[in-house]
C-alpha cells in the first residue's frame, strides 16, 4: 500500500493557505519520517519561490519519492524537470463539462496536446497523467482515455474533482482502469463526506496508490484524510501501510500550525475528543476495561485518553477525577455532594476544568 501526500499541492489549495518554502521543507520532512512514500511537493510553474520549494524537497535525500504537478504544456514539464524531482504529474481536463465552459475546446484537441506531452515527458521522468473530473466521465470514454495515455504514462490516476464518487462507482471504475495494465491511483474529495471510505473501497479494489493531505485539507470540502485512510486500513482492514501511526497527531498540529486551519474537536484520529469521556455510564465501562468505549488505544495514533467532568458525569468520573489531579479526600464532603455542584456548574453553560474541580473539592463543606 502506497501513500500519496498532495498536502504541499492540493492542501495548499484550501483557501487563505500559503506554505513558505521553509515551511514545506520541514512538513515534507516530517511525511518523509512518518513513512510517507510519494509526496507531491508542489506546482512548480506557479512562482520562483514554489520553484525554489520544489527543488529543495526533490533535493534533500528523502526516502520518499518526489513528484511535482504539471499541466499538459511542455513548458511546465520543463520547469517541473529543472527541479530533479523523481516524477511528475500532468492534468489537463477532458470532462464534458470542463472542456465545454473552462476550456472551450474540443476533446480532440485537448487529449492531442496530453499525448503530445506524455510523449516528450516520458523519456525524462516517471509520469502520470490525470484527467480532471474523471469521475463524470462516462466509464467507458475514460477507458478509452487512459488505454491511450498508459502508452505514454506510468500511472493514471481516477480524479474525482469534485467529490461526487460513490463507493459503487469506485467499484466499477477501478477495475476497469486496472485492467488497462497501469498503475492506479485514486485521487478523492470530500464534498459528500465520502473520500475516506471512497480511498479505502479504492484499496480493496486493487489502486496501487490512494492520494491523501495531512487533516483532510484542500479545496473546498478538502481531500482523502491521510490519518483517517491510514488508520481505518490498519485497524479495520489489516492493510501494512507501513506507516508510524503513532506520529499522526504530531503531523497533524504541524500542518494545522501552518495552514492556520484547527483540527475540528470531533476529527477522528486527531480530533481533541477522538478519546476524551464524558458520560458516566461510558467512563465507567472505560475504567474497567477501554476496549468499551474505544475502537483502538489511543496511544496508538499519538493520543492520550482524558476524562473530564460535566452535567452526564458519574461518581466514578469524581473519584478518578479527585485521585488523577491528586486532591485528599479530607472527610468535609461526599462524593454525591461533589458530583452535584458539577452538574450545576456545566448545566450553566461552564466548563469544569481540573482547577474549577479543585476548587469545589477544597471548598466544599468548609
Amino acid at each position: 500500500m502506497v501513500f500519496y501526500d498532495t498536502t504541499l499541492r492540493d492542501g495548499e489549495q484550501t483557501p487563505g493557505v500559503s506554505f513558505t518554502p521553509e515551511q514545506k521543507l520541514e512538513i515534507a520532512i516530517a511525511l518523509d519520517e512518518i513513512g510517507i512514500q510519494e509526496i507531491e511537493a508542489g506546482f512548480p510553474v506557479v512562482s520562483n519561490r514554489e520553484f525554489k520549494a520544489v527543488k529543495e524537497i526533490a533535493n534533500q535525500s528523502l526516502n520518499a519519492r518526489v513528484f511535482a504537478f504539471c499541466r499538459a504544456k511542455i513548458g511546465d514539464v520543463n520547469t517541473a524537470l529543472k527541479c530533479d524531482v523523481d516524477g511528475i504529474v500532468v492534468a489537463t481536463s477532458l470532462s464534458e463539462r470542463h472542456l465545454k465552459y473552462k476550456l472551450k475546446r474540443s476533446f480532440e484537441a485537448v487529449f492531442r496536446e496530453a499525448i503530445d506531452v506524455l510523449e516528450y515527458a516520458k523519456d525524462h521522468v516517471f509520469v502520470s497523467f490525470t484527467t480532471e473530473d474523471a469521475t463524470r466521465i462516462p466509464l467507458s470514454k475514460l477507458v478509452d482515455i487512459y488505454s491511450a495515455a498508459l502508452e505514454f504514462a506510468d500511472r493514471v490516476h481516477i480524479s474525482d474533482t469534485v467529490g461526487i464518487a460513490t463507493t459503487e462507482l469506485i467499484e466499477c471504475y477501478v477495475p476497469a482502469i486496472k485492467s488497462l495494465g497501469g498503475e492506479v491511483l485514486c485521487h478523492l474529495h470530500n464534498d459528500f463526506g465520502m473520500a475516506t471510505a471512497n480511498s479505502i473501497r479504492a484499496v480493496i479494489c486493487g489502486a496501487d496508490r490512494v492520494a491523501v493531505t495531512v487533516n483532510g485539507i484542500g479545496e473546498r470540502c478538502g481531500n482523502a484524510c491521510l490519518q483517517e485512510v491510514a488508520t481505518a486500513l490498519e485497524i479495520l482492514y489489516g492493510v501494512d501501510t507501513g506507516l508510524k501511526l503513532d506520529k499522526m497527531c504530531e503531523i497533524a498540529k504541524l500542518v494545522e500550525k501552518y495552514s492556520g486551519i484547527p483540527v475540528h474537536p470531533i476529527s477522528p484520529v486527531i480530533g481533541e475528543n477522538a478519546f476524551t469521556h464524558e458520560s458516566g455510564m461510558h467512563v465507567a465501562g472505560i475504567l474497567e476495561n477501554p476496549e468499551t468505549y474505544e475502537p483502538y488505544p489511543p496511544e496508538m495514533v499519538g493520543q492520550k485518553r482524558k476524562i473530564v467532568l460535566g452535567k452526564h458525569s458519574g461518581r466514578k468520573s469524581i473519584v478518578y477525577k479527585m485521585s488523577e489531579i491528586n486532591t485528599e479526600n479530607n472527610g468535609n464532603y461526599s462524593i454525591d455532594e461533589i458530583l452535584k455542584i458539577v452538574k450545576e456548574i456545566h448545566e450553566r453553560g461552564y466548563s469544569v476544568t481540573d482547577k474549577v474541580f479543585r476548587t469545589i473539592c477544597e471548598n466544599i463543606g468548609n
